[in-house]
């Protein structure tokens, strides 16, 4: 390779169209200043910023980069297919040309680079390896609601900003279906429902209500983390954001993905404006307006709405529409799912589960007996105070 040969690939890269958002991305840009140094120094120099960039983004794989970037592009292509649209000629044969381009970048090795700069120094080397691009961009173009593109392809929760925008969660929540003991009724319905909005047959909104710290919330997370290979995204959604609900299911409608919009800890006073807005989403709908969304809701409270005493006693005309009204929200929803506080051998149960699965070294006596002292401390049994437990457990032993 010389610098004839580097000048071609710069003017290559500089006529993706399709792939165009690629020339956006750091270590290209950085790849495109090597490619545009005229002498040694500045060769060498922007040589090492390029791999610099590789080893702190991409633990030092060219190849590997670019093959995530471009399986990962938010693209009109695979926007089309992702509406299941009819791609034009003209849009098929840029993508085949400059997947070539993408290809032969690729393949370029450490060693050919440094070839070019004609130093007999010590340059960074990164590594090589091969790949068909070509192969696997149609592979998940022809799969493209399991995969997704752009944000969606590589984040699996997300959540709305102060500015109404949709953002990946930085940290998002790891939990799995087997870190859970008990519960698998209430488990299985959550599944079994939102595998039913993968396979597009008609799925319920969920209201899953009952004791804090029983695992409600973490089953739903736990579900989008099960499913995220099928296609399945979560999107949190704040109590003050539930206005914005139509327009998220406007801009999701065309997506081809699954997606959740989960609504932690629900409650409301009766005069709130949040409880209309939701109502109206769910009014008349055993799902969401889109067939692509469901929404999943949370609550410690049976009918959501905290009631005053004045609204029991029926301090309006019409008593029975008063109270009707209360809990005309709840009855929205197509499946009810009642977590309630285990008893003490439930509580146990998941007390030696969770024990198990982190390799805890304590007798089974002496576990139960502390579990038991621990629960009465804290006022309670339930999945949260068995999970804390076991914590403090692990953390003396370390």
């Amino acid at each position: 390779m010389n610098k004839t040969h580097l000048t071609e690939i710069k003017l290559k890269l500089m006529s993706l169209s399709v792939f165009r958002q690629l020339l956006e991305d750091g270590i290209i840009c950085a790849f495109l200043e090597f490619l545009s140094a005229k002498t040694a120094q500045e060769q060498i120099s922007t040589y090492s910023a390029f791999v610099s960039l590789l080893y702190s983004e991409n633990s030092g794989s060219f190849t590997r980069h670019i093959k995530y970037i471009c399986l990962n592009s938010e693209n009109v292509y695979v926007k089309l297919i992702g509406k299941n649209k009819e791609v034009a000629e003209y849009i098929s044969q840029s993508v085949e040309n400059e997947l070539s381009i993408l290809q032969e970048i690729c393949d370029i090795t450490c060693e050919e680079l440094i070839s070019c700069i004609g130093w007999n120094g010590i340059l960074p080397r990164f590594e090589d390896h091969k790949t068909d691009l070509r192969a696997h961009f149609y592979h998940r173009a022809e799969n493209i609601g399991k995969y997704g593109y752009g944000m969606y392809a590589k984040n699996p929760m997300f959540y709305i900003d102060e500015n109404n925008r949709i953002l990946p969660v930085k940290n998002p929540d790891t939990i799995r279906l087997s870190a859970f003991k008990d519960y698998e009724l209430q488990r299985n319905r959550v599944l079994e429902n939102t595998k039913a909005l993968l396979n597009k047959k008609p799925a319920s909104n969920i209201l899953l209500t009952g004791d804090a710290g029983t695992g409600k919330s973490s089953t739903v997370k736990a579900v989008a983390n099960e499913l995220f290979s099928e296609g399945l995204r979560l999107i949190e959604v704040r109590k003050d954001q539930l206005s914005l609900i139509p327009k998220i299911l406007d801009e999701l409608s065309e997506n081809p993905l699954r997606f959740v919009l989960f609504i932690d800890d629900l409650s409301f006073l009766k005069d709130d404006d949040n409880f209309n807005a939701l109502k109206a989403v769910l009014e008349g709908s055993v799902s969401a307006k889109s067939e692509n969304v469901v929404i999943y809701a949370t609550s410690n409270r049976r009918h959501i709405i905290k009631e005053t005493f004045s609204d029991r006693q029926g301090d309006e005309i019409h008593l029975n529409d008063t109270i009707q009204e209360l809990v005309s929200l709840s009855e929205r929803f197509g499946m009810h799912i009642s977590f309630s506080k285990p008893n003490k051998e439930t509580y146990l149960n998941i007390v030696k589960h969770i024990a198990s699965e982190n390799s805890l070294s304590i007798s089974e006596d002496e576990l139960e007996l502390k579990a038991e002292r621990f629960a009465l401390q804290r006022g309670g049994r339930s999945a949260r105070i068995a999970k804390q437990f076991v914590d403090i457990l692990l953390s003396e032993q370390h």
